[in-house]
């Protein structure tokens, strides 16, 4: 009779508990996270240059040159497009820096991967001064390098080519050190087993340490993209012939110490910033995983 009591007894006071909670005040629950309130108003300010510059490719010269200038132009014309495909080679300029940039992401990815797996694994004498030296390159401006690049390239007849641009962005100290840290990371166990079953040296690379590397590898594909996309400086230094002009430096003919053509400008940085923009959006899910797993695994 006890244990029927009990058990009885049991839903009476599931039912004196239940009232009590139902009554207790529920919390809001926001359809978004907290952390959007401060990021939606950051992210309008990174895109607002963005826009103004999309704004101001419309605009004709008059609306362009009025003080003050308004945000939102009142007239719009695709005059600047027109002109730009008609009196440039904006087209031939977009090729060479996609055959640049295409260049440096693959020998970035060969190069660099080898040379980071060589010095996280392999024992030889001199690994942790060479790796220390090339290391230490990163600290040296690139201005100072650029008389004696340039010196090097005229001598191997290099100047005034393709050639120019892409030779400098065939490996980096950067990606070699981001692919030493990541080959540390991986558990050394995994390659002495595929050694144990035969593979060799470059098999168990090829095999196994390069599937487990993809996040290395698109983080590192990410940054040279960047880099060689929007590199500026030394093809200005290097190049002459407008056979060769990248896309950022053909840009820089349409500003003058006296005089730029805004709406040319503005069209052209649109096309050059189009390519990045559409190809971050084809793969957005597998940007944030990769600049999450590399965060993680730093």
């Amino acid at each position: 009779m006890t244990v029927e009591t009990r058990v009885l007894e049991t839903p009476n006071r599931q039912d004196a508990v239940a009232p009590s909670s139902r009554t207790a005040p529920r919390r809001r629950r926001l359809p978004f996270s907290p952390w959007h309130l401060l990021l939606a108003p950051v992210a309008f300010l990174f895109l607002l240059p963005f826009v103004e510059m999309f704004l101001t490719s419309l605009e004709p010269a008059s609306e362009i040159n009025k003080f003050p200038p308004a945000f939102v132009p009142t007239q719009f014309t695709l005059s600047g497009y027109t002109r730009l495909f008609a009196e440039s080679d904006i087209l031939h300029w977009l090729l060479n820096t996609v055959i640049v940039s295409g260049s440096a992401i693959v020998s970035h990815l060969v190069l660099c991967s080898l040379a980071g797996y060589g010095f996280a694994r392999l024992r030889f004498p001199g690994r942790t001064f060479g790796f220390l030296a090339i290391l230490a390159t990163i600290m040296i401006p690139s201005q100072l390098l650029m008389i004696p690049t340039y010196v090097m390239f005229a001598r191997l007849h290099l100047v005034d080519s393709l050639g120019a641009a892409i030779v400098p962005w065939l490996a980096s100290a950067f990606g070699i050190f981001l692919m030493r840290q990541f080959f540390l990371s991986l558990p050394a166990e995994l390659e002495e087993a595929g050694q144990i079953d035969g593979c060799t040296r470059l098999q168990v690379f090829f095999r196994i340490v390069l599937p487990l590397a993809r996040p290395a590898l698109a983080t590192l594909s990410i940054f040279t993209l960047l880099g060689s996309w929007n590199d500026l400086v030394w093809p200005l230094v290097a190049i002459n012939d407008a056979d060769s002009f990248t896309l950022q430096l053909g840009l820089t003919n349409f500003q003058g110490a006296r005089r730029t053509d805004w709406s040319l400008l503005m069209a052209g940085n649109v096309v050059a910033t189009l390519p990045l923009i559409l190809l971050f959006l084809v793969a957005q899910k597998q940007f944030v995983a990769t600049m999450a797993s590399a965060g993680l695994k730093g």
